[in-house]
C-alpha cells in the first residue's frame, strides 16, 4: 500500500507564494507519474500539473501555467508543487496524486492514478 501525505497549505494573499509537498511511504514506485489535483467548492477535480518518472517531462493546466512549478526527489519520496502569483480562482483543496507506471502524455484524468493523498487547504484572500 502507499500513503501520499501532502503538506504546506494555507492562507496567503493574492500575489503570494506557497510550496507544497507530498511525502511518499509504503510501496516505492519505479518509473510512475505523480501529480497535484485541485478541487474547489462546488467544482469537479482538475488537473494542476504532473511529472513523469525522470522528472524530464511536466506537464501543467493552462491556468497554471507560468506560476507553478512541479518537481520531485525521489531519494526522499517527496513532490513539490511551487505556486507563485496565486489569485482568489486557486483556492481549493490540494491533492497529491500517483499512478503506478509512467502515463506518459495522459496525465490530466483523475481516473488514471492509483494513489491520493487527504490533500491540504489552500485558501487565496483578494
Amino acid at each position: 500500500q502507499v500513503q501520499l501525505v501532502e503538506s504546506g497549505g494555507g492562507l496567503v494573499q493574492a500575489g503570494g507564494s506557497l510550496r507544497l509537498s507530498c511525502a511518499a511511504s509504503g510501496r516505492t514506485f519505479w518509473r510512475n507519474t505523480m501529480g497535484w489535483f485541485r478541487q474547489a467548492p462546488g467544482k469537479e477535480r482538475e488537473f494542476v500539473a504532473a511529472i513523469n518518472w525522470s522528472g524530464a517531462n511536466t506537464y501543467y493546466a493552462d491556468s497554471v501555467k507560468g506560476r507553478f512549478t512541479i518537481s520531485r526527489d525521489d531519494a526522499k519520496n517527496m513532490v513539490y508543487l511551487q505556486m507563485n502569483s496565486l489569485n482568489p480562482d486557486d483556492t481549493a483543496v490540494y491533492y497529491c496524486a500517483a499512478s503506478e507506471r509512467d502515463l506518459y502524455s495522459g496525465v490530466t484524468p483523475p481516473g488514471r492514478y492509483n494513489y491520493w493523498g487527504q490533500g491540504t487547504q489552500v485558501t487565496v484572500s483578494s
